[in-house]
């Protein structure tokens, strides 16, 4: 197990529950010892709940990031200051980052991530003018940012950002009040490059600060604690009054944790260490939602050990944002599509909350290793799930998410390469149902051989001696040797290596409980046979069942069928949008036009990557009829999504 050094590996596709990750391209690493020593010695002791000043990177093979242009070993960045203004007229963020290099002596130069930047001037502490090299862009990754800094640890850099594919800058009419414009980020893999002059690596961990000014009748909050309240700004001639907004994170994050979000919000408490933001007009149904928020935290500190980051705020975004949430530290980004209205979607919550273990306080090194993040929060969310709402609602949701792995395996088939957890660089991406579900059920097959007790006592360790580093597979799997397997007979039941590193499901998996969805699995059977209904069961099911029963049920049915199980179950009017989705999809793959004004209704009010890419793939699968829809729908749509969900559905569409 390395535990000091630095760097990373590489991002690949993945369509998942709340991110997306990107291609990647190889890069050249040199090596400092002295660095190196440096780096871990600003390690905690085991089962130290204090951050580091300066996090470990890691220098091993398998912890190399090709997505980055940085070279760690020789200079890093441990601290970045932001002082930044928001302009929305002209959609741009301009000012400073002042950067703190930790170099080995004699090093002279530093090289951070660039991808769209205008850099107007770059100088040392004192001021002094230092010489900077944008290099040749690189498709996917943007630019080294060169700065020859000589003998200078503290840099400015004096810049604006402009079109940067991690801000979405949202008009007043794409927001749910109608006045003001908004702004939100989503830097997770690498897009956080295109607005701040950093290493944008998540093995190259940095603390931050931040202060941000902005119009006065808008609110800033970030993945940070506000250090002061906000301060009005005397504003320059003819320009409106503007405030100025103070953040600080002082424990070493994955730069791609950085996040913002700006536009007339409100707060309202939830619990003593737990609130949400919204705009005025969700911020009651939002709550609501979400009131079972400060029990998931008590509940996931029963399991894992002490939350370490403060407060859990959340924000629930416009409609655009292109995921179900991110787990941004202390600042939850969450899509307005998970308010059902009956807290049947918050295993969402679960999962994000979950993060601020699994992703957030150990973080894989590279993407290679997103298993690690997703995966592991995936099963901590289900156990989440189960203390909270119970063993039968975990048990369902578990299903639901083995399905998708079986769904997976089959389409791509068992022996796909991308189907191993640990994913080799540039192979091909299979989808979330590996890296989330596969992971998930990775750990509940290591949990039924051990016990539960011992491998919750196990991963809490993990969280504990690894809290604020970056990690691999290599060293989980290490750990899990030295610090849970019993004997030789135990380590062979498990199947360690097989489930990192091979393709497939491994036969000793521990399937989910096939009386999970037992009455709707006969519900659908009734219904593919004789097109039997029973109204009565629909309205008692759980979300989870009723999403059971819509993916079981034939997937070619006739305007007759679908008009009746419509009339049944009321589906187009459902306010539960997992629900709607799995409607409106099964609805345009059987050409159905009855449901074409509520999918155009839908496309149009909703940017969550995860409903908005099937629905179009579905309608250009249906030939002229489809393509005719999904044409004239993304025409009027595509300016309301983030760059994400764009990227995504150009490639559906335009392409």
């Amino acid at each position: 197990m390395d535990t000091c050094s630095s760097a990373i590996d590489p991002p690949f596709v993945i369509e998942t529950f709340d991110h997306f990750i990107f291609p990647e391209i190889p890069m050249r690493f040199l090596a400092a010892a002295s660095l190196m020593f440096l780096a871990a010695c600003g390690a905690p002791d085991a089962g130290d709940t204090d951050a580091p000043k300066v996090a470990p990177v890691l220098t091993s093979d398998d912890a190399r990031d090709d997505q980055t242009f940085a070279q760690p070993e020789l200079a890093r960045v441990t601290h970045i200051d932001l002082d930044l203004d928001l302009d929305f007229d002209k959609q741009m963020v301009s000012g400073s980052a002042m950067l703190d290099i930790l170099a080995d002596k004699g090093v002279d130069t530093v090289i951070l991530d660039d991808d769209g930047l205008t850099i107007d001037t770059v100088t040392d502490a004192d001021g002094k003018p230092l010489e900077y090299e944008v290099g040749a862009v690189v498709e996917g990754k943007g630019a080294p940012l060169t700065i020859t800094m000589g003998d200078a640890r503290e840099i400015t850099i004096n810049y604006s950002a402009s079109d940067a594919a991690a801000l979405q800058w949202l008009s007043p009419a794409q927001t749910a009040g109608g006045e003001h414009p908004y702004l939100l980020s989503q830097g997770q893999a690498t897009l956080n490059r295109t607005w701040i002059p950093t290493q944008d690596s998540p093995g190259i961990r940095q603390t931050w600060s931040a202060r941000i000014t902005a119009p006065e009748d808008l609110t800033v909050v970030m993945s940070g604690l506000a250090a002061d309240e906000p301060e009005a700004v005397e504003p320059k001639e003819g320009e409106k009054p503007r405030r100025a907004f103070t953040f600080e994170m002082d424990k070493p994050v994955a730069p791609y944790l950085i996040a913002i979000a700006a536009g007339d919000i409100v707060f309202k408490e939830l619990g003593p260490r737990s609130g949400v933001w919204s705009e005025p007009s969700m911020i009651e149904a939002a709550a609501a939602e979400l009131s079972d928020t400060e029990a998931m935290i008590d509940a996931a500190e029963k399991l894992y050990g002490e939350y370490r980051w403060g407060r859990y705020d959340m924000i629930v975004l416009p409609p655009a944002f292109p995921y179900g949430g991110m787990e941004n530290p202390v600042m939850t980004f969450l899509t307005p599509t998970f308010i059902a209205g009956d807290r049947s979607l918050t295993g969402l919550v679960a999962h994000e909350l979950a993060h601020s273990w699994s992703g957030n306080l150990v973080t894989n090194a590279n993407w290679t290793d997103s298993w690690l993040n997703e995966g592991v929060t995936s099963y901590f969310e289900n156990r989440i799930v189960e203390e909270i709402y119970g063993k039968e609602r975990a048990d369902q949701e578990a299903a639901l998410s083995f399905a998708s792995i079986e769904e997976t395996l089959a389409e791509v088939g068992p022996d796909a390469a991308g189907t191993a957890l640990h994913q080799p660089v540039n192979t091909d991406p299979v989808g979330s149902a590996i890296v989330y579900d596969k992971g998930a059920f990775f750990l509940r097959t290591v949990e039924s051989i051990v016990g539960r007790e011992r491998f919750d006592a196990w991963l809490q360790q993990w969280f504990d001696n690894h809290a604020f580093q970056p990690a691999t597979s290599a060293m989980i799997l290490a750990d899990m040797e030295k610090n849970l397997v019993a004997d030789e007979a135990e380590a062979e039941k498990l199947k360690l290596r097989e489930w990192i590193y091979e393709p497939g499901l491994p036969d000793n998996v521990a399937r989910p409980d096939p009386a999970a969805f037992a009455e709707v699995d006969s519900a659908a059977e009734a219904f593919s046979a004789e097109r039997d209904l029973d109204v009565d069961a629909w309205g008692e099911w759980t979300s989870a069942e009723r999403q059971r029963f819509l993916a079981k049920i034939p997937r070619e049915l006739n305007e007759a069928d679908l008009a009746a199980l419509d009339d049944a179950l009321s589906l187009t009017a459902s306010t539960n949008n997992e629900e709607l989705f799995l409607w409106l999809e099964l609805a345009m793959q059987n050409r159905y036009e009855a449901a074409v004004p509520a999918t155009e209704t839908f496309l149009a009010n909703v940017g969550r990557r995860k409903f908005v890419a099937p629905l179009f793939e579905a309608l250009m699968e249906q030939g002229a009829w489809g393509q005719a829809i999904a044409k004239r729908t993304y025409a009027k749509t595509r300016p309301s999504y983030h760059s994400v969900t764009q990227g995504t559905v150009d490639g559906l569409v335009l392409s």
